[in-house]
Protein backbone atom coordinates (compact mmCIF):
# COMPACT_ATOMS: atom_id res chain seq x y z
CA UNK A 1 0.00 0.00 0.00
CA UNK A 2 0.98 3.48 -0.25
CA UNK A 3 -0.15 6.67 1.35
CA UNK A 4 -2.50 7.50 -1.54
CA UNK A 5 -3.91 4.25 -1.59
CA UNK A 6 -4.22 3.98 2.50
CA UNK A 7 -8.39 4.06 3.50
CA UNK A 8 -9.81 5.20 6.64
CA UNK A 9 -11.53 4.18 10.14
CA UNK A 10 -15.07 4.22 10.23
CA UNK A 11 -17.59 3.35 13.12
CA UNK A 12 -20.95 1.91 12.10
CA UNK A 13 -24.17 2.56 14.68
CA UNK A 14 -24.60 0.22 17.37
CA UNK A 15 -26.68 -2.65 16.51
CA UNK A 16 -27.55 -3.64 19.78
CA UNK A 17 -29.97 -2.17 22.76
CA UNK A 18 -27.46 -0.96 24.71
CA UNK A 19 -28.82 1.58 27.86
CA UNK A 20 -28.86 5.31 27.43
CA UNK A 21 -25.61 6.23 30.05
CA UNK A 22 -23.71 2.97 28.20
CA UNK A 23 -24.75 4.04 24.38
CA UNK A 24 -23.16 7.67 25.34
CA UNK A 25 -20.18 6.58 27.36
CA UNK A 26 -19.08 4.12 24.43
CA UNK A 27 -19.14 7.27 21.87
CA UNK A 28 -17.62 9.74 24.21
CA UNK A 29 -14.39 7.02 24.73
CA UNK A 30 -14.85 7.05 20.99
CA UNK A 31 -14.44 10.36 20.44
CA UNK A 32 -11.61 10.57 22.58
CA UNK A 33 -9.72 7.77 21.90
CA UNK A 34 -10.65 5.75 18.41
CA UNK A 35 -8.52 6.56 15.58
CA UNK A 36 -11.98 6.74 13.58
CA UNK A 37 -12.67 9.45 11.15
CA UNK A 38 -16.08 8.72 10.36
CA UNK A 39 -18.70 7.85 12.84
CA UNK A 40 -22.37 6.93 12.20
CA UNK A 41 -25.14 6.65 14.86
CA UNK A 42 -28.47 5.85 15.12
CA UNK A 43 -30.68 3.06 16.15
CA UNK A 44 -31.28 0.84 12.76
CA UNK A 45 -32.25 -2.54 14.32
CA UNK A 46 -36.07 -1.41 16.37
CA UNK A 47 -38.02 2.04 16.76
CA UNK A 48 -38.69 0.70 20.24
CA UNK A 49 -35.27 1.29 21.11
CA UNK A 50 -35.00 4.71 20.13
CA UNK A 51 -36.13 6.43 23.72
CA UNK A 52 -33.17 4.74 25.26
CA UNK A 53 -30.46 6.96 22.71
CA UNK A 54 -32.35 10.21 22.06
CA UNK A 55 -31.43 12.16 24.91
CA UNK A 56 -27.78 11.63 24.50
CA UNK A 57 -27.83 11.91 20.55
CA UNK A 58 -26.83 15.55 20.84
CA UNK A 59 -24.04 15.61 23.14
CA UNK A 60 -22.62 12.52 21.07
CA UNK A 61 -22.90 14.33 18.14
CA UNK A 62 -20.71 17.36 19.80
CA UNK A 63 -18.44 15.88 21.26
CA UNK A 64 -17.27 13.79 18.21
CA UNK A 65 -17.24 16.27 16.06
CA UNK A 66 -15.14 18.16 18.63
CA UNK A 67 -12.81 15.50 18.11
CA UNK A 68 -12.40 15.80 14.81
CA UNK A 69 -14.82 13.13 13.28
CA UNK A 70 -17.53 13.63 10.89
CA UNK A 71 -20.76 11.87 11.83
CA UNK A 72 -23.59 11.13 9.85
CA UNK A 73 -27.08 9.37 10.99
CA UNK A 74 -28.47 6.18 10.20
CA UNK A 75 -31.87 5.14 9.38
CA UNK A 76 -34.34 2.22 10.27
CA UNK A 77 -33.72 -1.01 8.35
CA UNK A 78 -36.83 -1.97 8.34
CA UNK A 79 -40.06 0.39 8.51
CA UNK A 80 -43.20 -1.17 9.02
CA UNK A 81 -45.48 1.11 11.08
CA UNK A 82 -46.66 4.65 10.46
CA UNK A 83 -45.01 5.63 12.86
CA UNK A 84 -41.43 4.63 12.01
CA UNK A 85 -41.98 5.85 8.12
CA UNK A 86 -42.84 9.40 10.32
CA UNK A 87 -39.60 8.96 12.13
CA UNK A 88 -37.68 8.29 8.64
CA UNK A 89 -39.76 11.17 6.78
CA UNK A 90 -38.10 13.40 9.75
CA UNK A 91 -34.67 12.15 9.36
CA UNK A 92 -34.57 12.65 5.53
CA UNK A 93 -36.25 15.76 5.84
CA UNK A 94 -34.86 17.39 9.05
CA UNK A 95 -31.65 16.25 9.57
CA UNK A 96 -28.24 18.70 9.84
CA UNK A 97 -26.16 16.01 9.06
CA UNK A 98 -25.57 13.45 6.52
CA UNK A 99 -28.37 10.49 6.56
CA UNK A 100 -27.11 6.72 6.06
CA UNK A 101 -29.71 5.06 4.30
CA UNK A 102 -30.54 1.14 5.01
CA UNK A 103 -33.83 0.28 3.85
CA UNK A 104 -34.76 1.41 -0.02
CA UNK A 105 -38.15 3.18 1.34
CA UNK A 106 -35.14 5.62 2.98
CA UNK A 107 -33.27 5.94 -0.62
CA UNK A 108 -36.81 7.51 -2.07
CA UNK A 109 -37.19 10.28 0.36
CA UNK A 110 -33.54 11.37 -0.14
CA UNK A 111 -32.92 11.53 -3.51
CA UNK A 112 -31.68 14.30 -5.36
CA UNK A 113 -29.94 14.98 -1.26
CA UNK A 114 -26.02 13.93 -0.57
CA UNK A 115 -26.40 10.75 1.44
CA UNK A 116 -24.49 7.39 1.72
CA UNK A 117 -25.71 4.04 1.90
CA UNK A 118 -25.31 1.46 4.43
CA UNK A 119 -24.55 -2.37 4.46
CA UNK A 120 -28.06 -3.46 5.07
CA UNK A 121 -29.02 -2.37 1.12
CA UNK A 122 -27.89 -4.82 -1.19
CA UNK A 123 -25.84 -3.35 -4.15
CA UNK A 124 -24.74 -6.37 -5.98
CA UNK A 125 -22.90 -4.57 -9.18
CA UNK A 126 -21.46 -1.76 -10.92
CA UNK A 127 -24.90 -0.83 -12.32
CA UNK A 128 -26.69 -0.84 -9.20
CA UNK A 129 -23.70 1.99 -7.56
CA UNK A 130 -24.11 4.21 -10.50
CA UNK A 131 -27.39 4.38 -9.91
CA UNK A 132 -27.75 5.05 -6.35
CA UNK A 133 -24.56 7.59 -6.91
CA UNK A 134 -26.84 9.33 -9.58
CA UNK A 135 -29.51 9.62 -7.56
CA UNK A 136 -27.26 11.63 -4.62
CA UNK A 137 -25.30 9.08 -2.54
CA UNK A 138 -21.58 9.93 -2.10
CA UNK A 139 -20.63 6.78 -0.25
CA UNK A 140 -21.75 3.16 -0.56
CA UNK A 141 -20.68 0.66 2.36
CA UNK A 142 -21.13 -2.71 0.34
CA UNK A 143 -23.18 -5.90 2.04
CA UNK A 144 -20.42 -8.02 3.94
CA UNK A 145 -21.80 -11.40 2.34
CA UNK A 146 -19.86 -10.26 -1.07
CA UNK A 147 -16.34 -12.23 -1.96
CA UNK A 148 -13.46 -9.73 -3.06
CA UNK A 149 -14.18 -10.97 -6.88
CA UNK A 150 -17.35 -8.86 -6.59
CA UNK A 151 -16.22 -6.34 -4.58
CA UNK A 152 -13.20 -5.40 -6.92
CA UNK A 153 -16.15 -5.44 -9.90
CA UNK A 154 -18.10 -3.46 -8.56
CA UNK A 155 -15.37 -0.75 -7.47
CA UNK A 156 -14.19 -0.62 -10.94
CA UNK A 157 -17.56 -0.71 -12.49
CA UNK A 158 -18.47 2.71 -10.66
CA UNK A 159 -15.72 5.07 -10.46
CA UNK A 160 -16.20 8.46 -8.67
CA UNK A 161 -18.14 6.97 -5.96
CA UNK A 162 -16.89 6.08 -2.41
CA UNK A 163 -16.74 2.64 -1.34
CA UNK A 164 -16.57 1.30 2.30
CA UNK A 165 -16.27 -2.13 3.61
CA UNK A 166 -17.80 -3.98 6.44
CA UNK A 167 -14.36 -5.43 8.10
CA UNK A 168 -15.21 -6.18 11.80
CA UNK A 169 -18.32 -7.01 13.82
CA UNK A 170 -20.89 -9.96 13.54
CA UNK A 171 -22.43 -9.90 10.53
CA UNK A 172 -25.63 -8.63 9.68
CA UNK A 173 -27.95 -11.51 8.04
CA UNK A 174 -31.51 -10.67 8.14
CA UNK A 175 -34.00 -8.65 9.47
CA UNK A 176 -37.93 -9.46 10.27
CA UNK A 177 -41.19 -7.80 11.22
CA UNK A 178 -41.24 -10.64 14.39
CA UNK A 179 -39.12 -10.67 16.92
CA UNK A 180 -37.44 -14.19 17.45
CA UNK A 181 -35.05 -12.47 20.47
CA UNK A 182 -38.77 -12.02 22.81
CA UNK A 183 -40.08 -15.22 21.63
CA UNK A 184 -36.77 -16.77 23.09
CA UNK A 185 -37.95 -15.43 26.15
CA UNK A 186 -41.20 -16.22 25.73
CA UNK A 187 -42.76 -13.05 25.25
CA UNK A 188 -43.74 -10.85 22.34
CA UNK A 189 -42.78 -8.11 20.21
CA UNK A 190 -45.81 -5.75 21.73
CA UNK A 191 -44.91 -6.31 25.05
CA UNK A 192 -40.75 -7.41 24.39
CA UNK A 193 -39.92 -5.62 27.77
CA UNK A 194 -36.55 -4.59 25.88
CA UNK A 195 -35.57 -7.75 26.93
CA UNK A 196 -33.00 -7.93 24.01
CA UNK A 197 -31.11 -5.45 26.30
CA UNK A 198 -30.12 -8.87 28.59
CA UNK A 199 -28.22 -9.39 25.68
CA UNK A 200 -25.49 -6.67 24.43
CA UNK A 201 -23.91 -8.44 21.70
CA UNK A 202 -26.56 -10.77 20.80
CA UNK A 203 -28.13 -14.02 21.85
CA UNK A 204 -26.31 -17.06 20.51
CA UNK A 205 -28.45 -19.69 18.88
CA UNK A 206 -27.25 -23.37 18.73
CA UNK A 207 -28.03 -25.89 16.58
CA UNK A 208 -29.61 -29.15 17.86
CA UNK A 209 -26.26 -30.52 18.49
CA UNK A 210 -25.32 -27.59 20.77
CA UNK A 211 -23.21 -25.69 17.69
CA UNK A 212 -23.26 -22.46 18.23
CA UNK A 213 -25.10 -21.22 14.56
CA UNK A 214 -26.50 -17.64 14.93
CA UNK A 215 -26.97 -14.62 17.44
CA UNK A 216 -29.88 -12.66 17.73
CA UNK A 217 -30.46 -9.35 18.35
CA UNK A 218 -34.14 -8.00 18.64
CA UNK A 219 -35.57 -8.35 15.42
CA UNK A 220 -32.29 -8.90 13.32
CA UNK A 221 -30.58 -12.36 12.77
CA UNK A 222 -26.64 -11.67 13.03
CA UNK A 223 -23.72 -14.11 12.73
CA UNK A 224 -22.29 -15.93 15.81
CA UNK A 225 -18.57 -15.61 14.20
CA UNK A 226 -17.08 -11.99 14.10
CA UNK A 227 -16.24 -10.77 10.79
CA UNK A 228 -12.18 -9.74 10.72
CA UNK A 229 -11.12 -8.44 7.24
CA UNK A 230 -7.64 -7.69 8.62
CA UNK A 231 -4.99 -9.16 6.79
CA UNK A 232 -7.07 -8.09 3.62
CA UNK A 233 -6.55 -4.91 4.27
CA UNK A 234 -3.72 -4.50 1.14
CA UNK A 235 -5.82 -5.80 -0.91
CA UNK A 236 -8.73 -3.95 -0.49
CA UNK A 237 -6.94 -0.58 -0.82
CA UNK A 238 -5.33 -1.54 -3.62
CA UNK A 239 -8.87 -2.31 -4.70
CA UNK A 240 -9.71 1.54 -4.21
CA UNK A 241 -11.54 1.15 -1.14
CA UNK A 242 -11.92 4.78 0.18
CA UNK A 243 -13.08 3.41 4.32
CA UNK A 244 -13.01 0.23 6.06
CA UNK A 245 -16.22 -0.05 8.66
CA UNK A 246 -16.08 -0.96 12.49
CA UNK A 247 -19.44 -2.59 13.76
CA UNK A 248 -19.64 -1.77 17.58
CA UNK A 249 -19.63 -4.84 19.42
CA UNK A 250 -19.67 -5.30 23.77
CA UNK A 251 -15.31 -5.42 23.50
CA UNK A 252 -13.26 -2.72 23.66
CA UNK A 253 -13.75 -1.13 20.13
CA UNK A 254 -10.67 1.01 20.83
CA UNK A 255 -8.25 -1.42 20.96
CA UNK A 256 -9.76 -2.99 17.80
CA UNK A 257 -9.96 0.60 15.81
CA UNK A 258 -6.58 0.99 16.72
CA UNK A 259 -5.52 -2.33 15.69
CA UNK A 260 -6.85 -1.94 12.38
CA UNK A 261 -5.60 1.83 12.48
CA UNK A 262 -1.79 0.09 13.05
CA UNK A 263 -2.68 -3.19 10.59
CA UNK A 264 -3.71 0.03 7.51
CA UNK A 265 -0.50 1.47 8.16
CA UNK A 266 1.72 -1.06 8.21
CA UNK A 267 2.61 -0.19 11.83
CA UNK A 268 1.47 -4.53 12.39
CA UNK A 269 2.17 -7.19 10.69
CA UNK A 270 -1.21 -9.58 10.33
CA UNK A 271 -0.22 -12.19 12.57
CA UNK A 272 0.05 -9.50 15.47
CA UNK A 273 -3.13 -8.21 14.50
CA UNK A 274 -5.37 -10.83 14.38
CA UNK A 275 -3.80 -11.91 18.13
CA UNK A 276 -4.59 -8.34 19.31
CA UNK A 277 -8.32 -8.88 17.95
CA UNK A 278 -8.61 -11.27 19.86
CA UNK A 279 -7.59 -10.23 22.60
CA UNK A 280 -10.12 -7.09 22.52
CA UNK A 281 -12.68 -9.82 22.01
CA UNK A 282 -11.91 -12.48 24.13
CA UNK A 283 -14.02 -15.78 23.52
CA UNK A 284 -15.47 -14.57 19.76
CA UNK A 285 -14.61 -17.17 17.00
CA UNK A 286 -13.41 -14.47 13.94
CA UNK A 287 -14.20 -15.24 10.75
CA UNK A 288 -13.58 -13.69 6.82
CA UNK A 289 -14.97 -16.64 4.76
CA UNK A 290 -17.98 -14.38 2.64
CA UNK A 291 -14.75 -12.85 1.24
CA UNK A 292 -13.07 -15.83 0.00
CA UNK A 293 -16.84 -16.89 -1.39
CA UNK A 294 -16.97 -19.73 1.11
CA UNK A 295 -18.85 -20.05 4.28
CA UNK A 296 -19.36 -16.95 6.13
CA UNK A 297 -18.31 -18.24 9.31
CA UNK A 298 -14.77 -19.69 8.05
CA UNK A 299 -11.30 -18.48 8.85
CA UNK A 300 -9.33 -18.57 5.67
CA UNK A 301 -5.85 -17.87 7.43
CA UNK A 302 -3.19 -16.35 6.25
CA UNK A 303 -4.65 -16.27 2.11
CA UNK A 304 -4.48 -12.49 1.35
CA UNK A 305 -0.98 -12.46 2.73
CA UNK A 306 0.69 -15.57 1.53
Amino acid sequence: MTVATLPSLSLGPVLYLWDGPKWRDFYFRIADEAPVAHVVIGETVCSKRLHFIEPHVGEVVERLERAGKSVSLASLALVTLERESQIVRALARDSAHPVEANDLSALGLLAGKPHSVGPLINVYNGATARLLASRGATSICLPPELPMASVREIVRDAPGVAFEIFAFGRVPLAISARCAHARSKGLVKDNCQFICGDDPDGLVVETLDRQPFLALNGVQTVSHTCQALIQELPELAAAGISRIRLSPQDCDMVSVARTFDDAIAGRSAPADAIARLQTAYPGASLSNGFHYAQQGAAWIAGHASA
